[in-house]
């Protein structure tokens, strides 16, 4: 069965505008999309071009807090609990308009035992709110090197957050990318973390260009993908090294 990839819309096509992208993603083979934000277009806005391009949105991130001042997120700012709870609200507004069956919940910038308290309530806040139209949260473990002292920085945190709060609307979002920096062993952490894993995206490491293009063997990460059974998109965040056109055509091999 072939492999079916998102197309991510704040990476791919920036050679358009944010709401032209959806149809030259769709344009260029894509059925599905995500991307990080929503927000400078309405629900409505959003539900009419996936439904004119014939688009299904698999993901997109809950409000990050200040983005241009550099904040990846407010869950972990036991301060700011009431701006996290409103941009859950905010994101399901949106969820619901485009029927996204999944939200990214960004940890934020923080490190101590009260930010990962901060943390685990407000996942398990953001898990209650949600279930009832059948969303899933999921956690990302991001990298370092590229966004220093995000607090969820390591994939045993998030399994092992994810076992504590047992929430079945609970995820994993296993970024192939943030793993190979941050642990290496990809293969290996997608036999074992399979089973909590709730979405796969996929760009070339180190350099976060198209699959296929850097030092992991894409190819086999695909079949082991394949293998082990899972049946949702592969969101394709990653930066096309010389225009997203020109680079798509590592996927004919797979889609």
């Amino acid at each position: 069965m072939p492999l079916k990839f998102a197309a991510n819309l704040s990476w791919m096509f920036k050679e358009w505008s944010f709401a032209d992208r959806f149809a030259a993603a769709a344009d260029a083979g894509f059925r599905a999309v995500e991307y990080l934000f929503p927000y400078e277009l309405s629900p409505d806005e959003i539900a009419r071009l996936l439904s004119r391009h014939g688009l299904k949105q698999v993901l997109f991130n809950m409000p990050p807090g200040d983005w241009a001042a550099g904040e990846k997120g407010t869950a972990c700012l036991a301060e700011r609990q009431d701006e996290f709870r409103a941009g859950v609200e905010i994101a399901l507004t949106y969820a619901r308009a485009s029927g996204t069956p999944r939200l990214h919940l960004m940890s934020g910038i923080g490190s101590g035992d009260a930010a990962l308290a901060a943390y685990r309530d407000a996942v398990a806040w953001a898990c209650d709110t949600v279930a009832a139209d059948g969303i899933d949260i999921l956690l990302e473990p991001i990298n370092s090197r590229d966004v220093p002292g995000f607090l969820m920085n390591d994939f045993d945190l998030a399994a092992r957050l994810i076992g504590e709060l047992k929430r079945p609307n609970l995820k994993l979002q296993f970024d192939v990318y943030h793993r190979q920096i941050i642990h290496g062993d990809v293969t290996r952490g997608l036999e074992s973390l399979m089973p909590i894993t709730g979405h796969i995206q996929i760009s070339s490491a180190p350099s976060r260009h198209e699959p296929m293009s850097g030092e992991l063997d894409d190819r086999r990460v695909f079949q082991l993908i394949e293998k082990l059974g899972y049946t949702g998109n592969i969101g394709c965040e990653y930066n096309p090294a010389a225009g997203t056109l020109a680079g798509l055509g590592w996927m004919k091999a797979f889609a």
